[in-house]
């Protein structure tokens, strides 16, 4: 009984299957017959801006090491003990202060036995001189007995020839001029010596002058005194050390740096080298003068403002072929004393005149292997794709060297869901420039107003010690040939 009711059910099954597909067939029929509208996606909303114009100057950065433009080392010029320090580590000391004193004794009994040993060689002098004076005197005296003899020699043989004396008187007159003559050549013969002993005496004098001069020199080294001014630096040794003095051995003081002005040292690639010298050899103002680069520095306290103005000094000589780079020294003012050496400063350099131009912030710029685009909206508000050439940031936004003008709508937002051609609808923006603390113009600093000076000698030059130093060698030819 239960298999016939099972057949019946599978039978009832069969039957019934081929009637789904039909309803299913019959419903798609009357769905398609049917037309279904779907709605256009809105405009894409984007956010855009007008490029800005302004005049600017391509300020470059670099990161400088301040440096001192004099530093010496205070050494000792003659060995003694140490007796007094009139210093304070760090304070400020102007050229020839009184630093340090060595024990002057020694040297002061140096100079009273130099002064003694002059005024002996000049009172051998001044007897050498009684003495010439004095065979001069005989000299004289010498000489007009040895006329007179002559003079009676010569009677007494025109007597003889008369016959008015006996040739014996002849014979008298004849030794008597002969021992005037010899008393003569004896007299004239004293005289050259006591000159020569004059001469001596003299440069017994000019030794005893200078070794008088090396004492007092000695003397007065016994005071350091400070070579420049600027700020002094810690005690490399305290009072009652015994201090070295000379050249190969000289116990080192303290140390000064001067600080107004001050140098900043850079280095600077190939091409901006060679752009700098270009801009430094332009005319400026009305003197027709060349001028050098002005050059503004901030300190690490100071992150938006270059408070500190000077300007480039020069750059070195060649350039560093491991490095490719060329090492540039700039100088600055520093009479608030602010500037320390050895800090690291915040540089920036002209490096370009001023001029008109068209800037974007970089998150509108958009790269394509080596292209670099901006989207725009035309007048048609659609995008359009525009291929730009860049150059260097400044103040917070990217100089455009080509490819816009500054009129056009630029996309800042929305970028990732447009593309050209499609349709949006825009929101404007203004864009600005950031403050910077740097100014929008420059003027080359006129020779007049440069800080580096020419170097002088702390004393005037002898002709004699150059050419002493020099030698002969080193003269022109034309002056050894004479």
């Amino acid at each position: 009984m239960l298999n016939s009711r099972y057949r019946r059910g599978a039978l009832a099954v069969r039957a019934a299957a081929p009637v789904v597909p039909l309803l299913f067939a019959i419903a798609f029929a009357a769905g398609c017959s049917q037309q279904v509208e779907v709605p256009a996606p809105p405009p894409v909303e984007v956010v855009v801006g007008n490029p800005v114009k302004a005049p600017i100057v391509e300020w470059d950065e670099y990161v400088g090491r301040l440096e001192a433009i004099e530093f010496v080392e205070v050494r000792a010029r003659v060995s003694g003990y140490l007796d007094a320090i009139y210093y304070d580590e760090g304070e400020l000391v102007r050229e020839g202060d009184l630093l340090c004193l060595i024990d002057p004794r020694p040297f002061q009994a140096e100079v009273n036995l130099a002064n003694a040993s002059l005024s002996e060689a000049k009172s051998q002098v001044e007897q050498a001189q009684a003495t010439e004076r004095q065979t001069e005197a005989e000299l004289k005296v010498a000489q007009s007995q040895s006329d007179l003899s002559e003079t009676l020699l010569k009677r007494a043989k025109s007597l003889l020839d008369k016959q008015a004396i006996p040739e014996q008187e002849v014979d008298i007159r004849q030794s008597e001029q002969r021992q005037a003559q010899a008393s003569l050549e004896a007299t004239a013969a004293r005289l050259a010596l006591a000159k020569t002993a004059t001469a001596s005496a003299r440069s017994a004098e000019e030794a005893a002058d200078a070794r008088l001069e090396l004492a007092q020199l000695n003397l007065g080294y016994t005071q350091i005194r400070a070579p420049i001014t600027g700020r002094i630096g810690a005690r490399e040794v305290t009072i009652g050390n015994m201090i070295s003095g000379g050249v190969g051995q000289s116990t080192m003081i303290t140390t000064i740096v001067s600080l107004d002005p001050i140098h900043a040292f850079f280095d600077a690639d190939e091409q901006a080298f060679l752009k700098y010298q270009k801009l430094e050899g332009k005319p400026t103002g009305e003197e027709n003068t060349e001028g050098k680069n002005p050059i503004f520095a901030g300190l690490a306290d100071e992150p938006d403002e270059f408070p500190h103005r000077g300007h480039l000094d020069f750059f070195d000589n060649r350039m560093d072929s491991e490095t490719g780079t060329m090492r540039g020294q700039a100088i600055l003012p520093n009479p608030d004393l602010k500037l320390t050496p050895g800090l690291f400063a915040r540089l920036r350099i002209p490096g370009s005149e001023r001029y008109e131009a068209v800037l974007v912030p970089d998150f509108a710029v958009s790269a394509d292997q080596s292209e670099k685009y901006v989207l725009l909206v035309n007048a048609d508000g659609k995008v359009e794709r525009r291929n730009v050439k860049l150059g260097p940031p400044v103040r917070n936004l990217r100089v455009v060297r080509e490819g816009l003008d500054g009129s056009e709508q630029l996309i800042l937002r929305g970028l990732q869901r447009v593309m050209p051609g499609v349709e949006v609808v825009v929101k404007t923006e203004t864009l600005a420039l950031d403050a910077e603390g740097l100014p929008n113009d420059f003027e080359r600093v006129p020779q007049r107003e440069w800080l580096s000076q020419p170097r002088t000698n702390s004393r005037p030059v002898d002709e004699r010690e150059l050419a002493n130093a020099a030698g002969e060698s080193r003269l022109p030819v034309s002056k050894r040939a004479n």
